[in-house]
């Protein structure tokens, strides 16, 4: 099988985050419950993933990083924890719904909203994001990369605008994290939602939150947490505030050994070998008749991702005879409605070719010359 869906969850990962999952099955107990030796192995090995993410993200007090099982319980601990009736918020039509849902959620209990459209390219005009901007405005929600385009906003012009305006900036970095440096500081991101699964490597069930000194979030969820046990309320205290109940300590080791392998191989190179793939691919396949592309492919500052359709047919139906073929891909909505409804493909859908380090060259070549027979068959 050629698989070229790593944007919805890498398949291959590390031998290394493999290893440190089956390591910590058989000797992780429960963070911070006890002072067993597997209590507190599992202390080291959170508290270690902690700091490493910390680093990762130049954030300078690993402890303003929180757990979570994705970053879809990231952003919709930041959303509905931050967000008050009568406040006013920004967002983009780049959103996937892991955003949307729960603004509109949020719309529904007397929260304001405003969409920065996005042209035919999938991209946004920042002035027009920032004369949005009113009185009553609190936030600008956003991704960092399109799900379904592979583009890229600029996070830290977005920073700045949130900088003059006194704004609070959270960003789903689901897409980016472990393929493009990330810096809170730099960029002004107050709120940092992120998950393991994808270009970090990490197992399913695994991703954070970052949250800046001097915000304060309801928690979306309470419970145990293995301190101030006879408090009836959540503890004040990050990281506890936002993590209540058992931590995926086995999930959180493979987590832990993937940014590790990232810091080994490096996150420039990951990301030149990732870029490699994609215009390769897309050199090739965007000369072959009836295909279109989805996507501004000026830079190549951008996701490993190319979204095609091929003429009329539905995605669907070209994935599944894609993957007849032995290849992998994500055809339909990928859960992005409104960037669906910008660029013309509600109905249709369109396909996505995700790549990864893992990734080969033979086997863009390969999947090219599958397209161009499925074409060929197509027009005969």
């Amino acid at each position: 099988m050629i698989y070229f869906d790593n944007a919805a969850t890498t398949l291959q990962k590390p031998k290394e985050v493999i290893d440190a999952v089956i390591e910590a099955m058989t000797s992780v107990g429960n963070a911070g419950r006890g002072n067993t030796n597997a209590s507190m192995a599992a202390n080291h090995i959170i508290f270690d993933a902690r700091e490493n993410l910390a680093h990762f993200f130049n954030v300078e007090d690993s402890s303003n990083i929180a757990f979570t099982l994705n970053s879809t319980e990231a952003l919709n601990t930041a959303i509905k924890g931050s967000l008050k009736k009568g406040d006013h918020i920004i967002t983009t039509e780049l959103e996937h719904n892991s955003v949307l849902r729960p603004i509109y959620e949020m719309v529904e209990r007397g929260v304001e909203l405003s969409i920065t459209k996005s042209d035919l390219l999938g991209n946004i005009s920042y002035d027009e994001m920032e004369s949005l901007i009113k009185e009553n405005t609190k936030a600008i929600i956003c991704t960092h990369a399109s799900n379904l385009t592979g583009n890229l906003i600029d996070i830290a012009r977005v920073g700045e605008i949130c900088k003059r305006h006194n704004l609070l900036f959270i960003v789903d970095v689901s897409q980016t994290a472990g393929v493009f440096p990330i810096d809170v500081k730099k960029m002004g991101i107050d709120i940092l939602c992120f998950t393991g699964h994808k270009s970090l490597f990490g197992p399913q069930g695994t991703g954070g939150i970052y949250v800046r000194d001097g915000i304060t979030i309801t928690p979306l969820k309470s419970g145990g947490t293995g301190i101030l046990t006879y408090d009836q309320i959540q503890p004040e205290k990050m990281p506890t505030h936002l993590e209540a109940g058992t931590l995926n300590g086995h999930g959180i080791a493979g987590l832990n050994a993937g940014i590790k392998f990232i810091n080994r191989v490096g996150l420039d190179e990951i990301r030149k070998k990732e870029e490699e793939l994609m215009c390769r691919f897309y050199t090739k396949v965007k000369e072959l008749p009836q295909v279109k592309i989805y996507g501004d492919f000026s830079t190549r500052e951008r996701c490993p991702i190319v979204t095609l359709n091929i003429g009329d047919f539905d995605s669907d139906d070209v994935a599944e005879e894609l993957l007849s073929h032995g290849v992998s891909t994500r055809a339909g909505g990928h859960c992005a409605p409104l960037m669906h409804k910008a660029l013309g493909t509600t109905e249709q859908g369109a396909v996505r070719f995700s790549f990864s380090y893992f990734n080969t060259i033979q086997e863009v070549d390969e999947v090219v010359e599958i397209l161009k027979k499925l074409i060929l068959a197509s027009l005969s």
